[in-house]
């Protein structure tokens, strides 16, 4: 039985359409207010900042045994909020250099993941391996407010 690797091929599109917006963005871009008090940077930081969870989950997974136990969707929304006063502190274009390197770094992890990893990751559905759902979401929202500036 072959192992579903269909993620790579969207994390990879994802990724470069990241990398692109990064490339193209002014200082004054990564600055632009963003919705609940985020700013493009600042969105980016949220990125980065999940895709490093995923590496790290998953290196504790592959190096010491450690399985991640399921995300609670109830935490997510103040881990968010924890998180953004200190995004938002760090230097624009520190956070979206981070971001791709973040990204970067959780889609080799994720690619090179062993097929017996991946199984076990999608039978009990731990960690979402496709990166590229949560950049498409963040990127669209960053492409509608960049393109509605003066």
């Amino acid at each position: 039985m072959s192992t579903d690797r269909g993620y790579i091929a969207r994390n990879n599109d994802e990724r470069a359409r990241l990398k692109a917006l990064v490339s193209k963005c002014s200082d004054a871009d990564l600055a632009t207010p963003m919705p609940a008090g985020w700013t493009v940077a600042g969105v980016l930081g949220h990125l980065a900042f999940w895709d490093q969870r995923i590496v790290l989950l998953l290196d504790q997974w592959e190096k010491k045994g450690i399985v991640p136990t399921h995300e609670v969707a109830a935490d997510v929304d103040w881990i968010n909020d924890a998180a953004k006063p200190m995004l938002l502190a760090v230097p624009p274009r520190a956070l979206a250099q981070i971001a791709v390197a973040s990204a970067e770094a959780a889609d080799r992890k994720a690619e090179t993941l062993s097929d017996e990893l991946v199984a076990k990751n999608a039978a009990a559905r731990l960690l979402n391996l496709a990166r590229a759902d949560h950049r498409k979401e963040h990127l669209d929202d960053i492409e509608r407010v960049l393109s509605g500036k003066a």
